[in-house]
């Protein structure tokens, strides 16, 4: 069994075309019903705002599989610790055997996410992005922005933060990683009206986004609802927009924004909703017009981390990464 540092893992896996087109054809498999993927187990911690998850999926005729274990405590930005953490394991698809420990403490988890919201937006987003959006102002804001750019050219960035600091800091980094202007914004509400792409990065457990908002040709992508109570869109935002797409419609019916609205009434379960592999494939249709507004629910998928934790063990060994722990004869 190898077990790998946060480090070297950092050395060989990044938020790029290789990383998104990966998550993509892990999305195609899903598709194609060449995955076998079960519901997301959570283990909630209230007293400390805390979540655990266990996410995993065999893709067929792969010799590995992934079983993620990722950790969101919400308070630890007042204990200047970052809000996400956790690690995979990898298993062979033949023995069972554990092959490998990945301590990215989140790591993977955030490049995989990005991965998926850059794909989300190559298929949904308008072709000409002046403006792009960000509410909130963690590691997924910044992941999500820099996928964005891979996808289409963004003039500027506009970032609503709670906390003014916060705010500086990623307009100091982001500026630099993106080489575009990035402004701070008064309100959510200044960021949807003002962008032509949004991107919601919370864990908000209130609506941020607001019908009244929306206007012709904006996408929207919402990420930070992967639990029963979180809820950063307001329901009756999904049943005004054009076009309704998600990672995976079993579980945006339970943890997503979709599940909201669905309660709300506001779609059904029967209602046109675009799954990114079906999008990736041509048999479910994306944006069609420039006046369209677009809609994309993420709740993150076993799928995607079985396929980025596989590319990075085998970037890993090629690279000579890691330590072996030999199997003890007694």
């Amino acid at each position: 069994m190898y077990m790998f540092s946060e480090k070297d893992i950092r050395s060989v896996v990044d938020v790029n075309k290789t990383a998104l087109d990966l998550v993509e054809k892990g999305f195609q498999k899903l598709e194609q019903g060449e995955v076998t993927m079960p519901p997301v187990l959570r283990v909630d911690i209230p007293e400390n705002n805390g979540e655990v998850d266990v996410k995993t999926a065999y893709v067929k005729g792969m010799d590995k599989f992934a079983l993620k274990i990722s950790s969101g405590f919400f308070n630890n930005v007042d204990k200047g610790l970052p809000s996400l953490s956790g690690m995979m394991l990898l298993f062979s698809t033949k023995t069972g055997f554990t092959e490998a420990v990945l301590q990215d403490n989140g790591y993977l988890t955030d490049v995989r996410t990005a991965a998926a919201g850059g794909m989300a937006a190559d298929f949904l987003a308008n072709k000409n992005i002046k403006t792009a959006g960000v509410i909130g102002t963690g590691t997924q804001a910044r992941y999500q922005i820099r996928a964005l750019q891979m996808v289409r050219n963004v003039d500027n960035v506009l970032v609503y933060g709670r906390k003014p600091e916060r705010v500086a800091q990623y307009i100091e980094e982001m500026e630099k990683t993106l080489g575009i202007e990035v402004k701070a914004a008064e309100s959510p509400e200044e960021v949807v009206r003002q962008s032509d792409a949004v991107v919601t990065t919370t864990p908000a457990k209130e609506p941020i986004i607001q019908k009244e908002w929306l206007h012709s040709g904006l996408h929207i992508t919402a990420m930070g609802s992967d639990a029963e109570e979180k809820n950063e869109v307001a329901p009756d935002v999904l049943g005004a927009v054009d076009v309704l797409a998600c990672d995976s419609k079993a579980q945006v019916f339970k943890l997503g924004e979709h599940h909201h609205a669905l309660e709300a009434g506001v779609i059904g379960e029967n209602s046109r909703i675009s799954e990114l592999g079906a999008l990736s494939l041509g048999s479910a249709q994306g944006r069609t017009k420039e006046e369209e507004i677009t809609f994309c629910d993420l709740t993150g998928t076993g799928v995607q981390d079985t396929a980025i934790a596989v590319y990075a063990y085998d970037s890993l060994r090629e690279a000579r990464k890691g330590t072996l722990f030999e199997e003890s004869s007694g």
